[in-house]
């Protein structure tokens, strides 16, 4: 049981309901993720705001960007979001499979988003650490040294997302992601 009251637009604070009608439009309802997020102004206007630079500035595409969080949520063990992106996933064009093997680091189906992928994973394992050979392993696969650095900011705003229901632990409201 979430240790945070999940939030409807006309409960939530007021700074956080222009943002929280936002995304219920996006995703049809108010997800907890959100909802709970909603509680505090600053975790929502956060959240947001780290969505919208990357939407604006970003270099990955959507089934990158999915595989990304599908990567980062398995090393940080947190099933809110493999769930939320494996959907996410399926939508970018990955197969149910090839959710499976983002999360089980073994992504045989593309060289160069399995290169970037450790990246993301030793990242995350490691405090924001990554071998010289992991990092030069990417450059040769064909990723930039901007695209690795961008990286930085999905691999961060997933350890948010993350973190977040960790913490507050959030209830499940989408359908669980496939076993491993």
């Amino acid at each position: 049981m979430s240790r945070v009251t999940v939030q409807t637009i006309d409960s939530a604070p007021e700074e956080s309901r222009v943002e929280l009608k936002a995304l219920e439009q996006k995703f049809g309802k108010v997800l907890n993720i959100h909802g709970a997020m909603a509680s505090s102004p600053v975790v929502l206007q956060s959240y947001v705001a780290l969505q919208q630079v990357i939407g604006d500035y970003g270099t990955f595409d959507a089934r990158t960007r999915e595989a990304i969080a599908l990567a980062v949520a398995n090393v940080d063990e947190c099933t809110y979001c493999q769930s939320a992106h494996t959907m996410g996933a399926k939508a970018a064009g990955l197969t149910e499979a090839q959710t499976v093997a983002v999360r089980n680091g073994q992504v045989d189906f593309d060289d160069k988003l399995a290169a970037l992928l450790q990246v993301a994973r030793e990242a995350t394992a490691n405090k924001g650490n990554v071998a010289d050979g992991t990092w030069q392993s990417a450059l040769d696969a064909g990723w930039t040294n901007e695209e690795l650095t961008e990286l930085s900011t999905h691999v961060a705003l997933n350890l948010f997302t993350n973190y977040f229901n960790h913490m507050v632990e959030t209830d499940l409201d989408i359908p669980a992601a496939p076993g491993l």
